[in-house]
């Protein structure tokens, strides 16, 4: 009986230690942790969530067709999390609201492909979100598709983001 307590007891703290490390510790510094959010498409596009902190931690967290087997910690420069910043602002929705693009709001619009969500959030305030299914091919949109092909390169995680991996 005492073996089996202590085992529960063991599993407990492990999962605890597990979901302690699945998120960002809140930011020291001042700014919007940035959650980008790359959903899944009707073939073998990567699936993840990163987290980005403005005082430099970030946090990629796959789920199908990436390189990385489970949570991994990186470290974003001050620059890198700038020119983040720089880059999905244009894109923005009015602060503490979300915004929806998706086959209902687009008039071109192609099936499969998938869907990205970016979060801005900051402690105490309400979270800004954005919500676009990348089918939605209307001229308008370009640049946004732009921005978000961009956020792998812009964190320089590309290589934990191998489309050609196997799915767990």
């Amino acid at each position: 009986m005492k073996i089996k307590i202590l085992g529960l007891a063991g599993l407990l703290a492990l999962a605890g230690c597990m979901a302690e490390q699945e998120g960002l510790e809140p930011p020291k510094a001042p700014g919007d942790v940035i959650r980008f959010t790359a959903g899944r498409c009707f073939g073998a596009c990567p699936t993840y969530t990163v987290q980005v902190s403005p005082d430099g931690a970030g946090l990629l967290t796959p789920e199908r067709f990436t390189s990385v087997p489970g949570a991994t910690r990186f470290t974003v420069t001050r620059a890198q999390y700038r020119k983040l910043l720089a880059t999905l602002a244009p894109h923005r929705p009015a602060a503490g609201t979300t915004q929806k693009i998706d086959q209902k709001s687009c008039q071109r619009f192609a099936t499969d492909m998938p869907s990205y969500t970016i979060e801005w959030s900051r402690p105490g305030q309400a979270p800004t979100r954005l919500d676009y299914q990348s089918g939605c091919m209307d001229p308008q949109y370009g640049k946004l598709r732009v921005a978000i092909s961009s956020v792998p390169k812009i964190l320089d995680m590309q290589h934990m983001l191998n489309p050609k991996a196997v799915a767990p």
